[in-house]
This record gives structure tokens, C-alpha cells and sequence, in this order.
């Protein structure tokens, strides 16, 4: 049985992407009832090393938008990372949304023995489409949205697995 890319890929993040965007809609309502300066919040990171929330939010769109032009055969979108408000990051994932839905069931099926070529930390890495799609980035996508939402959680946002799992439409 052959997968479907395309179901492999749009449906996953058409439902996490949205979710995303409202536990930041809930950190938002947290700064504003415990008086906190939301930028505390986008600065947050779980551990000293790791990338703060406005760059987990960034990769996540990032993740998001190579997929489904890269399976397409297409350069992904540039966004120019320099989001500095909940509003901008919630703006960078309805963008990301937008790019993702534009995309139809024949332009990413079939993608599976595609080449596609990546440089990440200066050595390029070489995928055919399946690969990269499931061994990749799937789970670097969730990665920086599972870090995202914790980031969150931990900083006392009430978030709960709901959030996180947010039913997809």
C-alpha cells in the first residue's frame, strides 16, 4: 500500500498549526492577567542552550512550509524571522496556513522517491521525499511544537493536552 503524502503532510499540520496559534492566543491572556510582559514570554526556553519560544514558533512555520513546497517540487517561502510579538508569531502561522492550503493532493502525491536536497549546519543532506517527509521532517516539526507548548506550560500557561491535540477544521 502506497501513503499519501499529501495526507501524510497537510492534514497534520492544518491541524497543528491552528492549535499552535491558539495556545498562543493563551499566553497572551496569561501576560495580560499576571501583568507580564509578553516578551518575557517569546524569550522563555526550557534549558539555557535551547532556542527561546519566538524561534520554536518560527521553526515550526518553517517546518511547515518546506515541506509542502519542497514535496511540490518548489523553493519554499523566505519569512524574515524578526517576530517580536504574539500577534506577529500568531500572523506567521496564519501566513504559514495559507501556504499550506494552497496546496492540492496532486501536487504533493507521488513525492515519495523525490530528491530533495537540504544544507543544515553547513553539510548537505540528501532525502528522497518519503524519507525526508516521515524521517525528517515530521519529526523535527513536532519537536519545536511539542518545545513550543512546553515552553508555555512550563511558564504557567493553562494548557493541557487538548491544546496541543486541538481537532483538526
Amino acid at each position: 500500500m502506497t501513503i499519501s503524502m499529501y495526507r501524510a503532510s497537510a492534514p497534520v499540520f492544518l491541524q497543528h498549526l491552528p492549535a499552535l496559534s491558539a495556545c498562543l492566543d493563551k499566553a497572551a491572556a496569561f501576560a495580560v492577567a499576571k501583568k507580564v510582559d509578553p516578551s518575557v514570554l517569546l524569550q522563555s526556553r526550557l534549558y539555557l542552550d535551547m532556542f527561546p519560544l519566538v524561534r520554536q514558533v518560527q521553526l515550526v512555520s518553517d517546518f511547515a512550509k518546506g515541506a509542502m513546497a519542497r514535496l511540490a517540487g518548489q523553493e519554499p517561502p523566505k519569512y524574515e524571522d524578526n517576530e517580536t510579538t504574539i500577534e506577529q508569531l500568531k500572523e506567521r502561522i496564519a501566513r504559514t496556513t495559507v501556504f499550506v492550503k494552497e496546496f492540492r493532493p496532486s501536487q504533493i502525491d507521488g513525492s515519495e522517491e523525490r530528491d530533495i536536497s537540504l544544507t543544515l549546519g553547513g553539510q548537505v543532506r540528501n532525502f528522497k521525499g518519503e524519507n525526508y517527509l516521515l524521517g525528517f521532517l515530521l519529526p523535527n516539526f513536532f519537536f519545536h511544537t511539542t518545545t513550543a507548548y512546553a515552553i508555555l506550560r512550563h511558564n504557567g500557561v493553562d494548557l493541557g493536552k487538548g491544546d496541543f491535540m486541538r481537532a483538526p477544521g
